[in-house]
């Protein structure tokens, strides 16, 4: 009798789980406004549908301003490290120095717009925002067609992200008929697409806007790839167009719902019944991830609850900026980089790359308009949607960094996308991964393209 007590509420667990998952009906797919209006209504109406050219310019009065704030800084001022203390509070205050002095007199602005700008760049007006977007279309033989792949960033990252990937993404191959078309937007509030001027733009809007601009350059269906928010409103894109999006891949797929809290939870009463034990630990136990988690999340509850506050002192200060940002890029890259003096920061990218991405936020003053991303996203009206909760049928497919913020199996994550192809388990590689692992990173997005193709087709061949 007393080992039946004991065993209770396991039974309890997975009676939820089994509602949950298998007997409780999904909510149904919201229905978003297509045309909702996020730019001035001084210009509603008056804004046409063309895609124009658009080159990154840095400008010398831009340029003079920011090596004058670098100037001004008052570096002396910072705090120094505690003893023994590397990046565990933060940007070790003793590195600041050289990064300005580097992003002040090293980097070379003129070369790098031309780098930025190698290749085509354009904008286009969706929604009352002028979006921006790097298109790239690969020449290729006579009977190879394209497909349109539409790449998504998240924060604190840009469009740079993908720059090193792109020459693998769009390589053609004798093996087959097809090469991949990357159209790769800058979000809205990001870079050089502009924000919205009123309140309600979340992930799920942000999903409406692109699956909008892809309509606008034509293509009717199309792959998607994302991750960090890429991979949230991909998976947003897939749920509400399904029958637009033919795939969806993400470098951070992953469940929010109820039900995958739950699998969690019953996966951590004996991990190896449920999930490969050599993966077990980037998952359990529980309390280490929750824990680490935490640590990481402090930015998270800032910038969706006062991103505007936060955004004041990053837009103003190149050495906030640069510190708050490049401290993502250490510890989501290799979490035991936190105990490394210099972060590791130059063992995974170059301190060229690391400033380009600065400067997307620095030359467009949109740090706090990124940031709102968070504060619209974890929203009442967001979680009212209950997109977590409806299942993804689009064909998916994950590729998981050993470093990246957060783990989910197979068992779970089907539970979110019942077609999941795949899962590519990396022993490398962090949150950032196109940029830290571009070959890589570009080979399963073209392997996993291959495969919806094949699923695609022996789907026509079952329904006929």
């Amino acid at each position: 009798m007393a080992r039946l007590l004991c065993l209770a509420p396991i039974f309890g667990i997975i009676a939820v789980i089994v509602y949950f998952a298998f007997l409780k009906s999904p909510p149904p797919v919201p229905d978003l406004p297509i045309d909702e209006w996020w730019g001035p209504e001084s210009k509603k109406g008056k804004q046409n549908d063309l895609v124009k050219p658009f080159r990154i310019k840095f400008d010398n009065m831009m340029i003079g301003d920011l090596k004058q704030y670098i100037k001004m800084t008052r570096s002396s001022a910072f705090p120094p490290p505690l003893e023994g203390i590397s990046f565990e509070y933060g940007f070790n205050s003793k590195e600041i120095d050289g990064w300005l002095k580097y992003w002040g007199e090293e980097y070379d602005f003129s070369a790098r717009e031309k780098f930025l700008n190698q290749y085509n760049g354009y904008k286009t007006h969706i929604q009352g925002l002028a979006i921006h977007f790097v298109h790239v279309k690969p020449e290729v033989p006579e009977g190879v067609k394209h497909v349109p792949v539409l790449m998504i960033h998240g924060w604190p990252g840009s469009v740079r992200e993908f720059y090193e990937a792109i020459p693998h993404l769009t390589a053609t191959d004798k093996s087959r008929d097809y090469a991949l078309e990357l159209i790769i937007p800058s979000l809205p509030g990001y870079g050089f697409s502009d924000a919205a001027v009123r309140p309600g733009l979340g992930a799920p809007e942000v999903a409406v806007i692109l699956k909008n601009l892809m309509q606008r350059l034509g293509y009717k269906q199309y792959y998607v790839q994302g991750g960090d928010w890429g991979s949230i409103i991909g998976s947003h894109i897939a749920t509400l167009f399904p029958f637009e999006v033919l795939g969806y891949h993400s470098n951070m797929l992953s469940s929010m719902s109820s039900t995958a809290t739950l699998l969690e939870l019953l996966g951590a009463i004996y991990p190896p019944l449920f999930m490969d034990q050599n993966l077990a630990e980037r998952m359990y136990p529980l309390g280490k991830k929750y824990s680490f988690l935490l640590q990481e999340a402090g930015y998270l509850h800032i910038q969706a609850t006062k991103p505007d506050t936060v955004g004041v002192a990053l837009s103003d200060s190149p050495a906030g900026l640069l510190a708050y940002i490049l401290e993502k890029f250490s510890t989501w890259t290799d979490r035991n980089l936190i105990s490394n003096p210099t972060g590791g920061l130059t063992n995974h990218f170059t301190k060229e790359q690391l400033i380009d991405n600065l400067m997307f936020y620095w030359a467009t003053s949109s740090i706090t308009t990124s940031m709102r991303l968070y504060a619209e996203t974890f929203s009442k009206k967001t979680f009212a949607y209950k997109l977590d909760d409806i299942p993804t049928y689009v064909p998916t497919w994950g590729i998981q960094a050993k470093y990246e913020l957060g783990y989910q199996p197979p068992f779970i994550l089907r539970q979110k996308y019942p077609n999941l192809l795949n899962t590519t388990v990396l022993d490398d590689g962090g949150h950032f991964l196109a940029l830290q692992l571009p070959k890589i990173f570009a080979e399963d997005v073209v392997k996993a393209v291959g495969e919806f193709r094949r699923w695609h087709q022996m789907k026509r061949k079952t329904e006929l």
